[in-house]
């Protein structure tokens, strides 16, 4: 018989980094969570902690754990026996060790369901420069990051850029000083983009796909080099192909293939989701809607040159 799964969600985060809000303004928010006590375990103290009328009107029962090691298997048992509760919140102590943390021995019915991670981005710069280590462990695991008090001044692609090498997976939001998400822009382009060529590491496939995808005409003209497999669809010309990958834009289960087609000027002959490092000159194309009857500019790359290169450690990308 299948043990029913209690959700347990873990926020991470420096101290006073907005975990607390976090819990109160984001994830308690959300209608995916369960019906019935919510049990928040509060790993430290903060500045700030939900209010007592507050956790009473939404049946969240607050503890204290002030040590990692209390963490044993008889004690998350019991935890789950005295409070019954539909799902568990840790916000997590920002000195602890994550990686160790999730190699406990937690009870069968523990289901990770998610780990949310909280930054202050006033503080960015010198937790990056003066601890780095410890600060990125806490984020190395996250499945959603969101960098909070971002000043307009803050060079956010450092940041972003070494997450992604260390945590591909993870989706990364940055809020101004006024709680307002930061739209994408240019400045957080993680390449260069008045470069001879644009090379394309990697992790940064899916953010310029989906970058090029929504402002096409930023890349107009422009040399791109990445790493791609090579398809052509049944039916598309011989001179025609979709160089792309496969991309993750939330979870596992919403994998595609994405890519631009691309000419060439002559016939191009290649396996099927062959490797290839490619680099080709981004263009529009003028295409009638067949439904509307409405021309619109359609991006396509022109083929410049390609050479075989092997599958990379990882297959999958992220957006």
């Amino acid at each position: 018989m299948a043990v029913k799964q209690i959700p347990v969600y873990i926020i991470t985060g420096q101290l006073d980094s907005g975990k607390t809000s976090f819990v109160k303004d984001t994830l308690m928010e959300q209608d995916w969570l369960e019906n019935g006590t919510t049990l928040y375990v509060l790993c430290e103290e903060g500045e700030y902690e939900l209010p007592e009328l507050y956790r009473k009107n939404r049946r969240i029962t607050q503890i204290t754990a002030d040590d990692p090691e209390v963490f044993t298997t008889q004690y998350c048992e019991d935890l789950l026996r005295t409070y019954s509760p539909s799902q568990i919140i840790i916000e997590f102590n920002g000195m602890w060790n994550l990686q160790d943390f999730l190699k406990k021995d937690f009870p069968k019915s523990w289901g990770l369901a998610g780990i949310y991670s909280t930054v202050d981005g006033s503080s960015l710069e010198l937790l990056m420069m003066n601890m780095r280590n410890l600060f990125m462990n806490q984020l190395i695991e996250s499945d959603f990051v969101v960098v909070n008090r971002c000043p307009q001044s803050l060079n956010r692609v450092p940041f972003r850029k070494a997450l992604k090498l260390q945590n591909p997976g993870a989706q990364v939001i940055f809020e101004g000083e006024d709680g307002k998400i930061i739209e994408f822009g240019e400045e957080d382009l993680p390449y260069d983009l008045n470069a001879p060529v644009i090379e394309l590491d990697d992790v940064d496939y899916g953010t310029w796909y989906a970058d090029a995808f929504e402002s096409p005409e930023r890349y107009k003209g422009k040399k791109i080099r990445f790493l791609a497999q090579f398809f052509r669809p049944f039916g598309m010309a011989k001179n025609m192909f979709v160089p792309g990958r496969l991309v993750m834009a939330c979870c596992a289960a919403d994998i595609k293939f994405y890519g631009f087609p691309c000419k060439s000027d002559k016939s191009m002959r290649f396996e099927n989701k062959s490797w290839h490092r490619i680099t080709a000159e981004f263009a529009l194309d003028k295409k009638r809607d067949p439904r509307t009857g409405q021309i619109d500019a359609v991006p396509v790359l022109r083929f410049i040159s390609a050479e075989d290169a092997p599958a990379p450690a990882e297959e999958v990308v992220t957006l």
